[in-house]
């Protein structure tokens, strides 16, 4: 499939291509493109370039000098740089596509605008609701795409076992099939640190079937605990980590011979805390890389993709080039993908980027393998999709209709209040707080509380249809109204999970998404206000960027509207149920404690 690809689109391996290559630089034949006049951002030298040109033959640039005649044909298209930087197409170390709301063409088409053209994914989200089945039509998708989107094997489903249920589980012998597909990079992020730290056979035959393979094996050490478990998590032979926050993990995962990978998402902002690693300590910035973990369509079509977090950084006091670098040359080479990727010079693949402007970094005009494929923010060519089965549209599976009478939690004392165990959210970080407040009980049952910014949290099973619930409280979001937001899309095991301030709207947002396949959807005093329609596994939309990103902000003003008054507030809401990252989650099997990775009750004693 991606042979066919190639051939189609005038993009050949360098095997394919290298004679042409030899021929167009020394002269003998003509290139197909050349950019003229361009400052040449070297991010092998760490230098700019001035009054070069660039010569691409079949997909893969050719040469890169100050001479220009000797490469020109009649045929050769010129584009006339006049001076701009042309810099390497940028490249997402670490991302998942499913979190865009968009299948991997739909994706592709939105962030090629912003002048990403190179993607590493990890669909450990619809590994989770379909198996390795959800897994080969993500890797099916992403490699019929005009940019490179390379796939991770999920290494974490579940990510806590034991202490959650799947739709599915990746066991050893996916991973070591998934290993010969053409489009697999590697293992994604090892969740299951604990598991790791343990020596469990089954985490530790993933990563010996990818080593194997030589390829890369994702880290995701998401503790704060940079002691023993850390040392013993790190010499499992994982060989990044996109969890730090701060300068100190940073520093001790880069000392440690992992490349930290700092991230900014739609809601996590963790670049500005660890890049003084760099800009204040002085660490080799080589060792660095950028990506997004999360962003959903309307971060990606309001404000940016991977040039988003490349300005960030610059923002933040990093050298422009060596910002640069981390989203290109250091991401490649870290994959060992540097003559192929993430740079401009002879041999590898012609994706780059015309600015006028390092620093604010405009994104002029895009090339990938060659080709322009979006001027002025706008992408020029049509998304390339899949037809994804009727069966992967049908994956909310409830054993009942809801009723409010689901979300109520019976107190086992007779006393007017009682002590509880609350998921505390934190603003535009992925860790959550384990709160304790004294609730009242009223008719036999314990309440929120609007006042304390307390309200209601249930996980509804979704994939076999048990009809299990658990129910819980969350502080954070800041309801004020009667309302009620539910979403299926809820990391990493992603069943239903419903907050609300009234039993009634939580009920009426839960089977509004079974009615519809899945989804994101906002209820306001028994009124829908707002919902993205999510088929595909209950994860995305078949539907452009554009349309689900208008969807998306109109389900965010519907938040805003019940009371919601942290940034991004959907994307907390969807990490919920994340029972890898401390502290306190909620799964279908109960409350989670993750720093103690053990189910612990609601209530506790007054």
């Amino acid at each position: 499939m991606s042979e066919l690809y190639m051939e189609n689109n005038n993009f050949m391996t360098w095997a394919d291509s290298a004679a042409n290559l030899i021929a167009v630089a020394s002269g003998k034949k003509p290139a197909d493109t050349v950019i003229k006049n361009c400052s040449w951002v070297n991010v092998h030298t760490r230098e700019i370039l001035s009054n070069y040109n660039i010569a691409i033959k079949n997909g893969r640039f050719a040469y890169c000098g100050t001479e220009i005649k000797h490469c020109i044909g009649k045929n050769t298209k010129i584009i006339e740089a006049d001076g701009r930087f042309a810099i390497p197409g940028l490249c997402d170390a670490h991302m998942h596509i499913e979190s865009g709301m968009l299948t991997p063409g739909q994706f592709a088409n939105a962030v090629i605008a912003h002048g990403t053209t190179t993607m590493f994914t990890d669909p450990h989200e619809i590994a989770n609701v379909l198996g390795l089945k959800g897994v080969k039509l993500m890797h099916d998708e992403a490699i019929l795409q005009p940019i490179n989107i390379f796939t991770q094997m999920p290494s974490c489903a579940p990510s806590a076992p034991g202490l959650e249920t799947t739709g599915f589980e990746i066991t050893p012998k996916d991973v070591e099939e998934a290993m010969k597909w053409p489009g697999i990079i590697g293992l994604g992020e090892m969740m299951n640190f604990p598991g790791i730290i343990r020596g469990d056979s089954n985490l530790l035959s993933e990563i010996t079937a990818t080593q194997a393979a030589g390829k890369t094996v994702g880290g995701h050490y998401a503790s704060p605990d940079l002691g023993i478990n850390f040392h013993a998590y790190i010499a499992s032979g994982v060989a990044d980590d996109h969890e730090g926050t701060t300068e100190e993990d940073a520093i001790a995962r880069a000392r440690q011979g992992i490349k930290p990978m700092m991230r900014l998402g739609s809601a996590w902002y963790d670049v500005k805390r660890q890049i003084t690693a760099i800009t204040e300590k002085n660490l080799d910035s080589r060792n660095f890389i950028l990506c997004t973990d999360d962003c959903h369509s309307g971060t990606i079509v309001h404000d940016g993709h991977m040039n988003r977090v490349v300005r960030h950084a610059i923002e933040c006091g990093c050298n422009p080039i060596e910002a640069i670098q981390m989203a290109t040359l250091n991401t490649s080479t870290h994959f060992g993908l540097e003559r192929e990727i993430g740079s401009i010079a002879p041999g590898r693949r012609a994706d780059l980027i015309l600015t006028s402007n390092l620093t604010e970094l405009p994104i002029e005009v895009v090339l990938a393998r060659g080709n322009i494929v979006a001027e002025n923010g706008k992408t020029l060519i049509d998304p390339i999709l899949l037809e994804w089965p009727n069966e992967v549209k049908n994956t909310v599976n409830l054993k009942n209709e809801l009723n409010h009478k689901d979300f109520l939690i019976p107190a086992t004392n007779k006393q007017n209040s009682v002590k509880v165990k609350i998921i505390g959210v934190i603003e535009n970080q992925a860790p959550t707080k384990l709160m304790t407040e004294v609730l009242q009980i009223k008719n036999g049952y314990i309440c929120s509380n609007l006042s304390k910014d307390i309200c209601h949290v249930a996980l509804v099973e979704r994939h076999q249809g048990s009809g299990n619930i658990v129910n819980g409280f969350v502080s954070g979001f800041g309801y004020s109204t009667k309302c009620a937001v539910a979403s299926t899309v809820a990391h990493d095991s992603h069943h239903m999970i419903i907050v609300g301030t009234d039993h009634e709207n939580m009920a009426l947002a839960g089977n509004h998404l079974a009615s519809i396949g899945g989804g994101v959807t906002v209820f306001k005093d028994g009124e829908e206000l707002a919902t993205v329609s999510l088929r595909i596994a209950g994860l995305m939309s078949d539907s452009s960027a554009r349309i689900v990103a208008d969807q998306a902000n109109d389900m965010v003003s519907a938040m805003e509207e019940c009371g919601c008054n942290i940034n991004n507030g959907y994307m907390q809401h969807s990490l919920l149920g994340l029972a890898v990252i401390p502290e306190l989650r909620i799964s279908d099997l109960g409350l989670v404690d993750v720093t103690k990775f053990e189910i612990t009750e609601l209530v506790e004693s007054l």
